[in-house]
């Protein structure tokens, strides 16, 4: 799964999490991509002393076999930097979750003051979309609507069957969060499925809306191109 961050990615990590056959990965480019861009960011520090920062190795990590029948890999596109290796995605299947910038904005402010569009992800996301030849596109909001629906039909799209243990899950933390869980998780680690989304479209404060205008038109080509909801 490839994800911009504030987007129900790690809703998505416990709803695959809750199946009994399979493994989760929580960003775990992450951290080389802290040590070699020297962005700030929450929880860089914890970040960079407990992962894997080499990212050859954090490949091979990506790659490995054994343990349940599927391995879930939450990914950001923006954490990829040039000269990543990608080699360990030759043979996975991909999807792209997505979610309104405006929504993603309101909700990145509350744990950041500061920072870029790019640490939003939606060029990244894009790009990396069509590098990968656009596979499967789901809205988040279409999933905190529908979710039974929504991830059934995700399911299929990536050739993996549905299993009614990823509607829900028990509160807390996992054991394969990432460091920087304590400054972003907390309302994952409260919940324990997903919740209807408010009624309206958040506003985003003057200061940022030259960066939403240019998200919004990312975020558009792939929204055109979203799985839709079907009725049984």
């Amino acid at each position: 799964m490839w994800s911009g961050p504030r987007n129900l990615s790690t809703a998505m990590m416990r709803s695959f999490g809750s199946r009994d056959d399979c493994s989760v990965m929580d960003e775990p480019f992450f951290a080389p991509y802290l040590k070699i861009s020297g962005k700030p960011h929450p929880g860089r520090e914890e970040t960079l002393e407990r992962h894997e920062c080499d990212p050859q190795k954090v490949s091979e990590m990506c790659m490995a076999k054994g343990g349940p029948r599927y391995s879930f890999q939450k990914h950001m596109p923006h954490h990829m930097l040039d000269g990543f290796p990608m080699e360990w995605a030759h043979e996975a299947k991909h999807f792209f979750l997505i979610r309104d910038p405006a929504r993603v904005i309101a909700s990145y402010v509350k744990g950041r003051d500061s920072f870029d569009i790019e640490d939003l992800g939606f060029a990244p996301q894009r790009r990396l979309w069509e590098t990968l030849g656009r596979p499967p596109v789901i809205d988040s909001l279409d999933i905190l609507l529908w979710p039974r629906t929504m991830l059934s039909q995700l399911c299929h799209a990536i050739g993996v069957p549905f299993d009614n243990a990823m509607l829900s899950w028990e509160k807390g933390s996992r054991p394969e969060d990432g460091a920087w869980a304590p400054y972003w998780y907390g309302s994952v680690e409260n919940s324990t499925g997903f919740t209807a989304p408010p009624d309206t479209r958040p506003v985003v404060p003057p200061k940022y809306q030259d960066m939403l205008k240019a998200c919004e038109a990312d975020y558009a080509i792939m929204e055109a191109r979203k799985l839709t909801l079907k009725l049984a």
